[in-house]
């Protein structure tokens, strides 16, 4: 008699970001993400000290990111916010939560996708330990429908993800809120809510 079916490998997709602070944009990419890979788990990782961006302007405390993250969770279903980066320290690299979340499935199959925009594909071979990651995570792709596929570097397994058009942008959302302007639609209520009792980005 055959054996028993291996079971069915875990899809966990690592979204890391700085989300300083999450908006629309990232809700349609998380959710497009989930429902087109069908994904057990989206971890929306906040990056601790975010090395592209460091000493490029100033990043809000990873504390009240990760608390702007925690409020956006519900918009997506399946997604949770993690800490891993954050716990860690020092600059957050892809390559060392990829490898932390399959040290923590404990040996059981796990399908690892990692989400990046389009935009960040010409520059993968810039990251920290990049061929490390190339043998660990399936890359997922997100692209507006209407722009042509990205050139994937050599390597690398990728999956394209289309994701909605959605115009905006953290630093967007910042200069907005700085200047006093409202921000509904562009950010969710429980994030903009969060924002206000934290009292950043200038908001009263």
């Amino acid at each position: 008699m055959p054996g028993p079916e291996p079971p069915a490998p875990t899809r966990i997709g690592i979204f890391g970001g700085t989300f300083d602070p999450p908006h629309a944009g990232h809700v349609a990419a998380a959710r497009a993400v989930t429902v087109q890979l069908a994904l057990d788990r989206l971890l929306l990782v906040v990056a601790n000290d975010p090395w592209q961006k460091s000493g490029q302007r100033a990043v809000s405390p990873a504390a009240d990111r990760f608390a702007l993250v925690e409020a956006l969770v519900p918009e997506i279903p399946g997604a949770e916010a993690s800490r891993l980066e954050i716990d860690r320290g020092g600059p957050s690299y892809s390559v060392d939560t990829a490898e932390e979340v399959l040290a923590e499935a404990g040996g059981q199959p796990v399908e690892l996708y990692l989400v990046v925009g389009a935009d960040l594909v010409p520059e993968l071979g810039s990251w920290h330990r990049a061929e490390d990651l190339q043998r660990l995570v399936t890359l997922a792709v997100v692209s507006r429908p209407t722009d042509p596929a990205p050139d994937i570097p050599p390597g690398w397994r990728a999956v394209r993800v289309d994701g909605p058009q959605v115009p905006v942008s953290s630093s967007e959302v910042r200069d907005l809120l700085v200047e006093g302007r409202p921000v509904e639609g562009l950010v969710p209520e429980a994030v903009i809510r969060c924002i206000r009792r934290r009292a950043l980005y200038a908001v009263s």
